[in-house]
C-alpha cells in the first residue's frame, strides 16, 4: 500500500526511486494496459532493480485506452485540446484529491503560499472547450488566493489590461497566467513595465499564430510586459504533477516527479545529460493511471536534474502544454 503521504513527502533520490519502484510493479499487477504493454517488452517485474529498467508507456495510449490502475469509478475524466477530428486524449482520474495535492504543493514549493498573489489567467482556448484540467487547477488556485481581484478573462483584454495597470500601482503580487498567443495579443495592444508581476506562459499557439523558438518568444514577452523573465508551466492532459521554470526555459520538478532522457533512435536506452532526446516522465502523484510516461516532446536534462524542453517529434500532434516546435 503507497499512500499519498508517502508520495508527497520524499525527500531524497534515494526515497524516489525506492518508492518509484513499488509503484512500477503496482502499477504493472493493477494496470492491464501498462502489463500488456510490459509483456510486450518481455519485461519481467522482479528483474527491475532501476528508474531506468522501468519500461515508459508511449503517451498515445490515453487515445485509445483507459489506462487506469484500478477498478474505482473516475472522479473526473481530462481530456486534451486538439483541432477538429483530431483523436484526444483521456486522462480518467479516479482520486482528484491527488492531483489537487500535487499541484497545491508543487505550486508552494516554487512560489511560497497563494495567498500572497492575485492569481490572472489568460486561457482563452482551454475556457472554450470542458475537461482540462489546466483550468481545474487554476480555478482552484483563484479561489485559494483569497483575492477577490483573481480571476479568469476570456478576450476582455481592456479589461485584464486596466486590472495588471491597477494591481501594478498598489505594488500588490500578481501572477498573470496565460496561453502562448493570447500573451502576444495582449502586449500588442498594450507595453507594460510590470515589477510586481510574474508572468506564466503554459505554452502553445493552438494554430492561432506561428510557432518560434523560446528564446525568441520570452524576448518578445520580456519586452511586452516589462519583466526580466517569463516563468512557464510544463505539464499535460495525461499527468498530475507540473514542473515550473522561473525563467530561461529551464524546470525543476517537484519531489514527486522525475525526467529521464531516451534516446530518439532507441527508445529502450537513454542519453547523456546535456543531449537532445525524447523527454520520459515519472509522476508518482499518477499511481492510479501510469507513472512512467514516454511523451512525445524533445529535451535535454541538465546535471542538477533541471530539464529544457526543445521541440517535439515531427509526427506527433501539437496540442497540451509548452509544446512549442522549433
Amino acid at each position: 500500500m503507497i499512500t499519498a503521504s508517502d508520495i508527497f513527502t520524499i525527500s531524497s533520490q534515494k526515497q524516489f526511486e525506492k518508492i518509484a519502484l513499488k509503484v512500477f510493479r503496482l502499477q504493472h499487477e493493477n494496470n492491464k494496459v501498462y502489463r500488456d504493454f510490459c509483456d510486450f517488452l518481455n519485461v519481467n517485474p522482479q528483474q527491475v532493480k532501476s528508474l531506468e529498467q522501468i519500461p515508459f508507456l508511449p503517451i498515445q495510449f490515453f487515445k485509445s485506452h483507459d489506462v487506469v490502475s484500478n477498478n474505482d469509478p473516475a472522479q473526473v475524466t481530462f481530456t486534451s485540446s486538439g483541432t477538429t477530428g483530431m483523436i484526444t486524449s483521456r486522462h480518467l482520474v479516479t482520486d482528484v484529491t491527488l492531483y489537487e495535492e500535487s499541484y497545491r504543493k508543487g505550486f508552494s514549493e516554487f512560489y511560497g503560499n497563494i495567498e500572497d498573489y492575485v492569481v490572472l489567467a489568460l486561457l482563452p482556448s482551454y475556457l472554450e472547450r470542458e475537461a482540462s484540467s489546466l483550468i481545474y487547477m487554476v480555478e482552484d488556485l483563484i479561489k485559494l488566493s483569497n483575492q477577490p481581484e483573481s480571476g479568469f478573462y476570456l478576450h476582455n483584454h481592456e479589461e485584464l489590461t486596466q486590472k495588471l495597470l491597477e494591481l501594478e500601482e498598489r505594488g500588490q503580487n500578481v501572477i498573470l497566467i496565460g496561453v502562448t498567443y493570447a500573451l502576444l495579443d495582449l502586449i500588442e495592444k498594450h507595453q507594460f513595465n510590470l515589477q510586481n508581476t510574474i508572468i506564466m506562459e503554459t505554452g502553445g499557439m493552438k494554430g492561432k499564430r506561428k510557432e518560434m523558438i523560446r528564446e525568441e518568444l520570452h524576448e518578445i514577452l520580456c519586452k511586452g510586459f516589462g519583466v526580466s523573465a517569463i516563468h512557464s508551466e510544463y505539464g499535460m492532459t495525461e499527468l498530475l504533477a507540473q514542473a515550473y521554470s522561473l525563467g530561461e526555459g529551464v524546470f525543476e520538478c517537484p519531489s514527486w516527479m522525475h525526467i529521464l532522457v531516451r534516446d530518439p533512435e532507441d527508445a529502450l536506452t537513454y542519453v547523456k545529460d546535456g543531449k537532445t532526446g525524447g523527454i520520459n516522465v515519472i509522476d508518482l502523484a499518477n499511481i492510479n493511471s501510469c507513472s512512467f510516461i514516454a511523451t512525445q516532446d524533445l529535451g535535454k536534462k541538465n546535471p542538477n536534474n533541471s530539464f529544457e524542453v526543445l521541440g517535439r517529434f515531427d509526427n506527433s500532434d501539437i496540442r497540451g502544454c509548452n509544446l512549442m516546435v522549433l
